[in-house]
């Protein structure tokens, strides 16, 4: 994804006044944050402010003709897929889906605080680790806007998500998650497509954590290693409802985070919901399509 940066055709100074005059507006205008809700949680506001800011303030500020210039110093990620680091994409902001032919871009979103550190060491379908929990099977077919929709064979797709208590792998012993899992790697994979654009997991359904709707984060990447996109999938509350009140999640209970309320998914999951068959019993069965710029 490329964002407005200072740069030949607007200087620092001018960039920093204009933002600053935004979020003074944007702030003032908004009786909620002007109470001081929100300001007990500065990090999630100046996530909110700079992301208004970049969505409409900055453009409106300088004018669509002030803005073309800069468009064409913008590049694409890329990285050696077989040596994937964990920056490519980690910054990736919520972006509108754009519909082209028969096919809707899958919106994009950020990589989250715990992206997978070396995902090309982690090449696996059955992601489970001996984690506990209700098994999932994750089926995501990758396709193309750019060729008609068509499957997109040999994508590289990585995914990741938390596990029933609702840490992550390869994290730990901090104020973000206490539990220390920083030396296993449970719930982490990466397959490629067959011809069919398809992917198959095997994992458990995921649990949650404050503040966040229940979700599994995806990184696509073409057959070169240049990064295509990143999101994430969204669940159905009500499937969610019945898998937390069971079994190894029964504990933690039900998410404090609906999609609707989700500081991610907020703003619709129209290309991000994920279509479920099964049961508690059987296992549930996940489908979900992404489409990417191939």
């Amino acid at each position: 994804m490329c964002l407005i940066r200072p740069g030949p055709f607007i200087n620092t100074a001018i960039y920093r006044n204009i933002y600053m005059l935004y979020l003074k507006q944007f702030i003032f205008s908004n009786n909620t944050l002007r109470s001081g809700v929100l300001s007990k949680k500065p990090e999630l506001l100046k996530l909110m402010e700079r992301k208004e800011f970049l969505r409409r303030g900055f453009l409106s500020a300088l004018g669509t003709s002030f803005i073309l210039p800069m468009v064409g110093a913008c590049s694409s990620d890329s990285v050696d897929p077989d040596t994937t680091g964990t920056t490519t994409g980690t910054t990736t902001g919520t972006t509108t889906g754009t519909t082209t032919g028969t096919c809707t871009t899958t919106a994009s979103e950020t990589a989250g605080p715990f992206p997978t550190k070396t995902p090309s060491s982690l090449v696996m379908a059955d992601i489970t680790s001996g984690r506990s929990g209700t098994k999932l099977t994750v089926k995501i077919t990758i396709q193309n806007k750019n060729a008609s929709c068509a499957a997109l064979a040999n994508a590289i797709v990585d995914i990741w998500h938390c596990d029933a208590d609702g840490n992550y792998s390869e994290y730990g012993g901090t104020g973000m998650q206490s539990t220390n899992y920083t030396s296993v790697h449970f719930l982490r994979g990466r397959q490629t497509t067959d011809t069919n654009g398809l992917v198959t997991f095997t994992s458990i359904y995921p649990g949650w954590y404050s503040g966040r709707a229940p979700h599994i984060h995806a990184h696509i990447y073409n057959s070169s290693g240049t990064s295509l996109l990143v999101t994430q999938i969204a669940f159905d509350q009500s499937i969610c409802n019945t898998v937390y009140a069971q079994g190894a999640y029964k504990s933690h209970g039900l998410q404090d985070t609906t999609n609707a309320s989700d500081n991610v998914f907020g703003d619709g999951v129209g290309t991000e919901l994920a279509s479920f068959t099964g049961s508690v019993a059987d296992g549930y069965v996940l489908t979900h399509t992404i489409v990417v710029n191939g």
